[in-house]
């Protein structure tokens, strides 16, 4: 029986279900901002009805970050224990739930509680994003891929926070907070229905399999799941790239987490914007970073493919972007609308630059524990949305001003540019020692 040629080339041509998978991801994490974002649209009007002042407003922005930071570690091992799929899909329908009723608030204690359970169901997203791209992705299109999915924070804000603002303008902003839930349960069927890991997904074939593990991805990283243990923990914390990338997430998120929290009270209060004119005028520096994120992980990858050190490839826009991003301070020396949002706007494109950081995830950590090693990262990053809604928030109470915390801001970003300068060095994958590479033992079943 004869073949015919394009057949045969039809039969073992790649699929690309990569991509659908990144599209997916990019909705996600849109959403996920999006829920992240809404109370900080809704503060402005909600603190006047809930009566609360700037310090037990700063308290409930940070009732997110208390359960999200803490439980990046525990996300990240469910994540290397039951796969991203199920543990990430349950968490995305979870924190929709319980976005949509913190439309049903009525004071402070209510509002921090839904807050916090909001950030536990969200614990398992950034890990989870870099377990699926260093899973789908060989490593020379990984730098892109991790900036399409952390560049949707900021295209979801920069789309929607004028919608937010005109639903809050028009219905009050317990409607913010019902449709914000009802677009991530609804997205929460399609991630179901289409993400699957790659040895996993019915449609897959394997030579896209084989295209991804021949460029480094890890699209077998799920096949002998290992036994986290406390000392696979202490090998991330005590070796000196990571702790440099700990140390930089964190400074890194200090303007994402003054931008989510404070910023249209910024606008509203210290520039006399009304609320309709901030949703539209915030979204702007949203759009800057979105731009920033895409350009950053091309420019990493393209220095790879130009011959350049992984090393050098992935931390140039990454401490480019720490460095501009400081000139958030500028912002204290203008009072003109137009000055102020450019200001803004560059700082944040130039934090979607650095946004890059996530690459160093999945190009560093050991292959059996990205999830347990993108929970600690995103631990350290997340632990300055505690600390910077408070800090600005006792920073207002105590000046009636911004300026002392944009200057807080700004410094803590150049700290951020010399950890990866002077601490950060040689980027390379770490190794497992053998003593810590014992698979999974199964589980014995108990007859009741």
């Amino acid at each position: 029986m004869s073949v015919n040629l394009q057949d045969l080339k039809a039969i073992t041509k790649k699929t690309n279900l990569r991509y659908l998978t990144l599209a997916i991801l990019f909705i996600t994490t849109a959403v996920n901002y999006i829920d992240r974002s809404a109370l900080s649209v809704a503060a402005p009007v909600m603190n006047k009805d809930l009566q609360l002042d700037a310090v037990a407003l700063g308290i409930a922005f940070s009732g997110f970050n208390w359960a999200y930071a803490f439980l990046q570690i525990p996300g990240g091992w469910l994540l290397d224990r039951f796969g991203a799929r199920v543990v990430y899909g349950i968490g995305l329908f979870l924190w929709s739930l319980f976005t949509f009723f913190q439309g049903w608030v009525s004071g402070f204690l209510m509002l921090f509680l839904l807050r916090f359970v909001v950030g536990a169901a969200e614990a398992p997203s950034f890990p989870g994003n870099s377990r699926l791209t260093a899973m789908w992705f060989p490593q020379h299109e990984r730098g892109r891929a991790v900036s399409v999915y952390n560049s949707a924070q900021y295209f979801g804000l920069a789309l929607f926070t004028p919608v937010l603002a005109l639903l809050l303008q028009k219905y009050g902003w317990h409607m913010i907070f019902y449709v914000a839930g009802i677009a991530g349960i609804v997205v929460s069927f399609f991630w179901f229905k289409h993400i699957h890991e790659p040895k996993k997904h019915p449609k897959a074939n394997q030579a896209e399999i084989d295209y991804i593990l021949e460029g480094g991805g890890l699209a077998n990283a799920g096949d002998k799941p290992i036994k986290i243990r406390w000392a696979h923990a202490k090998l991330l914390l005590t070796n000196r790239q990571m702790v440099g990338i700990y140390i930089a997430q964190f400074c890194l998120n200090t303007i994402v987490w003054f931008f989510l929290t404070w910023f249209p009270t910024y606008l509203v209060e210290e520039k006399h914007m009304s609320m309709l004119k901030v949703g539209f005028m915030a979204s702007i520096p949203y759009a800057g970073a979105f731009f920033g994120g895409i350009i950053g992980g091309y420019i990493s990858d393209y220095l790879l493919k130009r011959g350049k050190s992984l090393g050098a490839a992935r931390k140039t826009p990454i401490i480019i972007g720490f460095l501009f991003s400081s000139v958030i301070v500028l912002a204290n020396y203008t009072s003109s609308p137009a000055l102020i949002m450019l200001i803004m706007s560059v700082s944040f494109f130039a934090k979607g630059m650095a946004g890059a950081t996530w690459t160093l995830v999945g190009d560093m950590s050991p292959k059996e524990i990205i999830g347990l090693s993108g929970g600690i990262f995103n631990t350290s990053g997340n632990l300055a949305g505690i600390v910077i809604p408070i800090v600005v928030g006792y920073i207002l109470s105590t000046t009636h001003s911004f300026s002392a915390a944009l200057f807080f801001i700004g410094g803590v970003l150049l700290i951020g540019a010399f950890s990866y300068i002077f601490i950060v060095n040689k980027v390379e994958r770490i190794e497992l020692p053998p003593e810590l590479k014992e698979e999974k033992q199964p589980q014995l079943k108990v007859q009741a």
